[in-house]
């Protein structure tokens, strides 16, 4: 809009011809917003809040009179309260370039001043110390002029050809050069140890290799050999499992051979021979029995056997006189005598088989039975058979 001017983010806009500004400057400080102004009535001019920088060349002598050459960069600005405006605006508001070269200036005559209180080694050694005493002594100057300093950074101090800076180095980079030549040489010797045990792994990898070769290729061999056997190797092992299995049906017939044979011929016949052997045993047990009993009852039982075939033995003498001429001479006398005669004749059978069988008192037994035959004779008479 004709006649509303609005300053710049960092700008301040100062308006003259009217009213006096703030604590009789004469102008009017405008920042952050706009502001009718009425032309020709009013003039118009802007000074810049941004950062500017000044660099700082310059010759110092230490305290120990050693020339020395300081570079330096100062970042400053105009201060954004009104009153730093005001000092600004009336200092460098036509020549706003002139802001710099003031400031170079005023630090190089604080460098100066304070370069000359301080050490080579000092300087070289505590350079934020020279930085920190050089920004509180020209603190209160610069803000005379409307300005503030943002840092000091010293960026080089040069003795020039004197040597000093380069000496006073020397036993340092003589130890930093040793530490050098020893860390070289570590690493030296590291990468020779390095290199001799990555030969020595080289070696043992390619070893291990050989090994593992030879491993596969002898596994590679067997495999082949046992692809190759395979098939000879089957059919054998097949033959015999059916060999096996062969034998085994016929040992199992075998068995189950036995096993009928045992029960249809070794059982019967064991059964035969035990029943055999039972028989014979009660026989013998009864012959010993009757055997026994023979012995210990004098032959009773023989005895009796004998007796009851006597009548039979005289049957059979008795008919050895049926067909002879028998003359009786004393009658009823001589039938009896007969008889008699008979009976003794069984009788003496009777003791010559006892007497064969081992019958005791067979060897008395006649005598005993002739006496009464001889004395029949002579008393009760003779008779005679022709």
């Amino acid at each position: 809009m004709f006649g509303y001017r609005v300053p710049a983010p960092d700008q301040a806009m100062l308006i003259s011809g009217g009213r006096r500004g703030h604590g009789g400057a004469p102008f009017r400080v405008v920042t952050g917003h706009g502001k009718f102004v009425l032309p020709v009535f009013r003039k118009v001019r802007f000074l810049t809040l941004a950062m500017c920088e000044a660099e700082v060349a310059e010759k110092c002598v230490s305290r120990q009179g050693i020339t020395l050459t300081v570079r330096a960069v100062i970042a400053f600005k105009v201060g954004n309260d009104t009153e730093s405006i005001v000092n600004a605006g009336q200092r460098f508001l036509s020549d706003q370039g002139q802001m710099a070269v003031l400031t170079g200036r005023i630090f190089a005559g604080h460098l100066r001043s304070i370069i000359g209180s301080m050490t080579v080694e000092e300087l070289i050694t505590e350079r934020q110390k020279l930085a920190t005493e050089v920004l509180d002594t020209s603190k209160a100057e610069m803000a005379k002029i409307g300005l503030i300093v943002d840092s000091l950074q010293i960026q080089s101090i040069d003795d020039g050809d004197t040597g000093y800076i380069d000496a006073m180095s020397a036993p340092h980079k003589a130890a930093i050069q040793r530490q050098a030549q020893i860390a070289q040489a570590q690493a030296s010797q590291a990468s020779a140890e390095a290199e001799q045990e990555a030969a020595r792994n080289q070696a043992e990898y390619a070893r291990q290799t050989a090994v593992v070769q030879a491993q596969y290729n002898s596994e590679v061999d067997r495999a082949q050999a046992q692809a190759a056997q395979a098939g000879p190797l089957a059919e054998a092992h097949a033959q015999q499992e059916v060999l096996s299995a062969r034998t085994e049906l016929a040992q199992r017939a075998a068995d189950l051979r036995q096993q009928q044979l045992v029960a249809e011929i070794v059982k019967p016949a064991e059964a035969e021979a035990e029943r055999i052997r039972v028989v014979a045993l009660a026989e013998a047990e009864r012959m010993k029995i009757q055997a026994e009993a023979a012995a210990s009852h004098g032959r009773v039982a023989l005895d009796r056997m004998l007796i009851d075939q006597l009548p039979q033995i005289v049957k059979e003498a008795a008919s050895g006189l049926s067909g002879a001429n028998v003359n009786v001479l004393n009658g009823t006398d001589g039938l009896g005598e007969i008889a008699a005669g008979l009976v003794g004749q069984g009788l003496t059978i009777l003791d010559s088989v006892r007497r064969n069988m081992g019958a005791p008192g067979a060897e008395d037994e006649p005598k005993r039975r002739d006496e009464p035959k001889r004395r029949g004779g002579a008393e009760d008479g003779a008779v005679e058979v022709r």
